[in-house]
């Protein structure tokens, strides 16, 4: 069964392009290590929540867009050894790529897929 990380960020809008390079070096290093798909998206339509939100989640300042990206993986197996070497790549060492965003508000986590229509 497939296995999937998802990634919510707050970024800042001037580093837009910034988070895309980013982005592309670090989906490179994830299907280097058996991610299927990596999958990178920049906020578009995005409601501000009174009670909850990706905005509130994130704690979203102004100047900032929202950052949703979501890695797939055959399973959760492969995930769990591809997180260990893709750790270890030297790519995804801050000073070589620095995350163009405050990782202190980063939301991530795994989850199990229930429905694939």
């Amino acid at each position: 069964m497939s296995y999937v990380d998802g990634f919510v960020a707050a970024v800042p809008e001037e580093n837009k392009e910034r988070f895309i390079e980013h982005a592309k070096v670090m989906a490179a290093v994830f299907k280097e290590n058996g991610a299927l798909k990596v999958v990178d998206t920049w906020a578009d339509d995005v409601p501000e929540g009174e009670v909850t939100s990706f905005t509130l989640a994130v704690k979203k300042k102004e100047g900032e867009a929202i950052a949703f990206s979501w890695i797939i993986w055959p399973s959760k197996e492969i995930r769990n050894a591809g997180w260990e070497t893709v750790m270890d790549d030297p790519r995804m060492h801050p000073d070589i790529n620095p995350m163009p965003f405050d990782g202190k508000r980063l939301i991530y986590g795994g989850f199990n897929i229930v429905s694939d229509i």
